[in-house]
């Protein structure tokens, strides 16, 4: 990997992570010093991350991480949860013993990894774990539609659980009750609870913004 690559799939994975925030600047000359490259890698790999959405260029301040939009990631989020529901509901008549024992050793993995406040681990294992239940969908052009929901969510924000931490805990108790629904087979209760639950860090995102508007 040469420099420029490397330097962009730095500053690509620490914006997706949440270490550099929304609108956190991004100092050319300081990440040039700190990545041990000129200031060229890491202009041009601000500039290819301004062009996929994740930074702007602003007068007298220069780059800064991009902020949340916030309209389009609820309304993707929104279309994700009812395809994930349906994937999930549609999952569970193909679910084996073996899928629902692995499910809850990852969701007691990641219960202790919320307790532990890793976030970007938390979400990481998150998504491993949805992924293993809609892997047994058979309805493949609803995996397809699904896919690409969430490649457009991606392009908004990888994960939100950085902005909204309290959230991992809750959504660890989600995914035991999850997972005993699959174990179930009640396919309606399935679908409705697995979109209620994708639904539950929009919500929770709303709640922080408002206290966080509050405050102003």
């Amino acid at each position: 990997m040469n420099k420029q690559e490397r330097t962009y799939t730095i500053l690509r994975d620490r914006i997706h992570s949440g270490t550099h925030p929304p609108l956190a600047r991004l100092n050319i000359d300081a990440l040039a010093r700190e990545l041990g490259v000129s200031a060229i890698p890491v202009r041009e790999a601000l500039r290819r991350l301004e062009a996929e959405g994740w930074v702007k260029f602003r007068p007298n301040t220069g780059a800064i991480v991009a902020p949340v939009d916030d309209t389009m990631w609820e309304q993707e989020m929104a279309a994700v949860a009812v395809l994930e529901g349906a994937a999930t509901a549609e999952a569970s008549r193909r679910l084996r013993v073996s899928d629902v024992i692995r499910l809850r050793k990852m969701a007691t993995e990641m219960d202790e990894v919320a307790q532990s406040g890793d976030i970007m681990r938390f979400s990481r294992m998150n998504r491993r774990l949805h992924a293993t239940i809609v892997a047994r969908c058979a309805n493949g052009y609803l995996l397809e539609l699904l896919e690409q929901t969430c490649q457009r969510l991606d392009r908004v924000r990888s994960t939100m659980f950085a902005y909204v931490p309290e959230r991992a805990k809750a959504s660890a108790v989600e995914h035991a009750r999850l997972i005993d629904l699959l174990e179930s087979g009640d396919t309606e209760a399935i679908e409705q609870y697995a979109r209620w639950h994708k639904l539950q860090t929009v919500e929770a995102y709303r709640a922080n913004r408002e206290f966080q508007v509050g405050r102003l």
